[in-house]
């Protein structure tokens, strides 16, 4: 759905402001299999036009014409201060293509970029399109990247940098924020206007509900309740989860200073300008349930044109109260995949919730470790698991391996089933922060090859790969404290 709402409250167009000599850094093959876009033997649009689409240059190929992009308005809150009017400050959303919107992020200055430049730099542009694609192959609901295109033009971040855009690919791109803006306007007819297109393009079967608009409300909690588990599961950390940033069709959305967990740490915080931890890694499904509170109360106005406002709080109020509820089942299920557990056993959540106490004591690399239980036998003794090296208390995860083996032993499955199983909830690969550090370092020195070989592996990173065995493993010492922040 094209966000086809009008006015000065709304969108503006907008035009991206080219960039001087534009290169091919990275371009997504697979993302362009969903708009239809035909490819030459390097992988790359077959129609040279595509490189100054994709830069922002121009707004035409031989087949689409996108000569109306716009910028939309939005409102939201910033690490949960109410921050008033935002906006696409430097995203340019040229139009619908497949079903799919095709959005360009860092084509210039739009006009709610308030004091910014709207630009993107290489290094944060590379991470986006590397991480979108992770999230991808990881199967995790996602924004798409198409690709990322570079120029030479300086710009300033803590230090100078070049130029870069990113093409990002969605069914939509309307955020919490945008709810939130026009509930702040009072201005009901836009707020409906929009539910209603929601509705029609991405949640019909809402239409025929008694409470169209609650319905939708449900929905959006249970997509974002759900996600939001799932990147618990293999510890993805988001970094920046203002109601602004979260997807309506609960979608990972705005990759900025995100982080996949190390050496696992509960209270992670990826973010180098989160001082307080409000989005550390144990805080974001609390996160992500109080921005289901901000939309509930964007909403509210639709529900009185029907109801009083009690009537119309108190319907919102027990819809939110299920986000605990759907996120607890889901993290349970995933959690006892991971571990191989398919039956249903009293004290199942207390064996994961030991084990995270004793990853997070002994800072074990969570990656690894969950996709290394699979190489575990029913049969196996506690004194031949290699993993226990890697726990300072020797004791205590003795102690909790005899418990697993027990349980896995009452298990009907065997060995070798439950060990292909637990490979699919268990990645070998992913995107960890310093082999991103690793390609934007080479793209600096114009090499791309690193970008390529990354994306290669990510795409399927629950498969062994023997072959890129360095890429599975947790970052040296010296490469375990990289700073990423919200300019990231």
């Amino acid at each position: 759905m094209a966000f086809t709402l009008t006015g000065i409250d709304a969108c503006h167009n907008t035009l991206p402001t080219p960039i001087p000599d534009p290169y091919w850094v990275a371009f997504s093959p697979s993302s362009a299999g969903l708009v239809n876009i035909n490819l030459n033997a390097s992988n790359l649009p077959a129609d040279p036009a595509w490189l100054s689409l994709l830069a922002g240059n121009q707004l035409l190929t031989k087949q689409h014409d996108f000569s109306s992009p716009k910028a939309t308005a939005y409102s939201g809150h910033q690490f949960g201060v109410w921050a008033g009017q935002l906006g696409d400050g430097r995203a340019i959303l040229l139009g619908d293509i497949a079903g799919q919107e095709l959005q360009l992020k860092g084509a210039g200055k739009t006009h709610y970029s308030r004091m910014g430049d709207g630009r993107a730099v290489l290094r944060s542009s590379i991470r986006e399109f590397l991480c979108s694609e992770a999230m991808h192959g990881l199967g995790i609901p996602t924004t798409r990247a198409l690709s990322v295109v570079g120029s030479k033009l300086p710009v300033l971040r803590e230090e100078m940098e070049t130029a870069a855009v990113c093409a990002r690919l969605a069914p939509s791109f309307i955020r919490i924020g945008h709810f939130e803006h026009f509930s702040s306007l009072r201005s009901i007819a836009r707020l409906k206007e929009l539910a209603d297109l929601l509705i029609a393009d991405h949640y019909p079967h809402c239409q025929s509900a008694q409470e169209p608009y609650l319905e939708l409300f449900k929905n959006i909690l249970e997509r974002n309740a759900k996600l939001v588990a799932r990147w618990q599961a293999v510890g993805f950390c988001h970094g920046v989860l203002n109601s602004d940033n979260i997807s309506v069709l609960g979608l990972t959305i705005d990759y900025g200073p995100f982080g996949f967990l190390d050496y696992f740490q509960i209270d992670h915080i990826c973010n180098h300008s989160d001082h307080g931890g409000r989005y550390a890694y144990h805080r974001q499904p609390q996160i992500m349930h109080w921005n289901m509170a901000c939309l509930a109360s964007a909403l509210l106005p639709l529900l009185e044109l029907k109801h009083s406002e009690n009537n119309a709080q108190t319907m919102l109020r027990n819809a939110l109260e299920e986000f605990p509820l759907i996120y607890t089942d889901s993290w349970q299920k995933l959690f006892r995949a991971k571990l191989g557990l398919q039956a249903i056993v009293e004290g199942d959540i207390l064996l994961v919730e030991r084990l995270l106490q004793a990853m997070h004591d002994s800072k074990v690399d969570f990656t690894s470790f969950f996709r290394g239980l699979n190489s575990i036998s029913s049969q196996t003794s506690v004194k031949d698991i290699s993993m226990r090296d890697d726990f300072v208390d020797r004791e205590i995860i003795d102690e909790w391996f005899k418990d697993y083996l027990e349980r896995i032993k009452m298990e009907t499955i065997n060995d070798i089933e439950r060990s292909s199983l637990m490979k699919q909830a268990n990645p070998k690969f992913v995107l960890r922060n310093h082999l991103a550090q690793k390609a934007i370092e080479m793209a600096q020195q114009d090499d791309f090859s690193e970008i390529q070989r990354l994306m290669a592996i990510l795409a399927t990173p629950f498969d062994d790969q023997p072959q890129y065995e360095d890429y599975s493993k947790p970052p040296p010492p010296d490469e375990n404290h990289i700073e990423v922040s919200c300019s990231s």
